[in-house]
């Protein structure tokens, strides 16, 4: 891997600050918010923030990058498939949990749910997470899908999952702005008692962290290796070229064409046909 010193950096950076951004969000309820419970109340909601830092910022993350990870480089792409789709059910699985708790406590206390632009923002970006998770399962996990069907979402499903990724940080940072607004009063928000002084911290991490997520996530030096178990289809005597290339799940890569050539006098000698299943790893 070129720059492998800095690419191991910038992880370990990254794990780290997104790990203390989780340990910042549990002392944030903890110290200043009444802990956690399920009871309706104020420590119920307290799950949401807890629970969409883990899952929908941190778990995510990690399922973005885990495909450039140079010691999984060994590993069968289908093997490292699994690894990204299972980091992305449990995000799904968290921020649906954080959501309920949402809507539970708006319930109990007669408060008026989907008002606000977090709160709009937050919805959209769980749908769309929901399809790109399902169309991820659907064409680039279960082996039924047609190959060229895969090249032409490849794209897509790349772009979608950076963007939703970037969207989910912001509505974060919009979140825990408007608790801080709602629940400092005495003293309040503009005041920057200890509360906001610690939360506006956490805030600061959630962007660095998501920073440093894209950053990896976007150097084409950093990718996974091609796969080099590609079969070929061509007429005999024909010098074949090109294959398809496959996105595996939303994490923030290109895939492109492997160019691949057979010795056309071999090919005549020997009379071989294959089917064409080529494919290249996106990350």
């Amino acid at each position: 891997m070129e720059d492998y010193g800095r690419f191991l950096a910038l992880l370990v950076s990254a794990l780290l600050v997104g790990f203390v951004s989780v340990v910042f969000s549990l002392v944030w309820v903890f110290q200043y918010r009444e802990g956690l419970s399920w009871d309706g109340g104020t420590r119920e909601f307290n799950w949401h923030p807890v629970l969409a830092v883990t899952g929908f910022v941190f778990i995510q993350g990690i399922a973005i990058i885990v495909y450039r990870l140079p010691w999984t480089w060994k590993c069968s792409k289908l093997f490292m498939k699994f690894i990204h789709a299972g980091l992305n059910t449990i995000a799904m699985i968290l921020v649906i949990v954080s959501m309920v708790a949402v809507f539970d406590f708006h319930n109990a206390k007669n408060i008026p749910n989907m008002y606000s632009l977090h709160s709009w923002i937050g919805l959209t970006a769980v749908i769309f997470y929901s399809i790109q998770l399902f169309l991820g399962f659907a064409v680039f996990l279960l082996p039924f899908a047609p190959v060229p069907l895969r090249a032409a979402l490849m794209p897509i499903h790349v772009y979608s999952g950076l963007i939703i990724f970037t969207t989910v940080i912001a509505t974060a940072l919009m979140g825990i702005t408007e608790k801080l607004l709602f629940s400092l009063q005495n003293p309040s928000y503009s005041a920057l008692p200890p509360e906001a002084i610690f939360v506006n911290c956490l805030g600061f991490l959630l962007v660095i962290f998501g920073a440093l997520i894209l950053w990896m996530a976007s150097r084409s030096h950093w990718k996974r290796p091609p796969e080099k178990n590609v079969k070929i289809l061509q007429p005999i005597g024909e010098t074949p070229e090109g294959t398809e290339a496959e996105s595996t799940m939303a994490d923030g890569s290109n895939a492109d064409k492997s160019d691949l050539r057979i010795n056309s006098e071999a090919a005549r000698n020997q009379n071989l046909k294959f089917d064409e299943a080529g494919q290249r790893s996106t990350m």
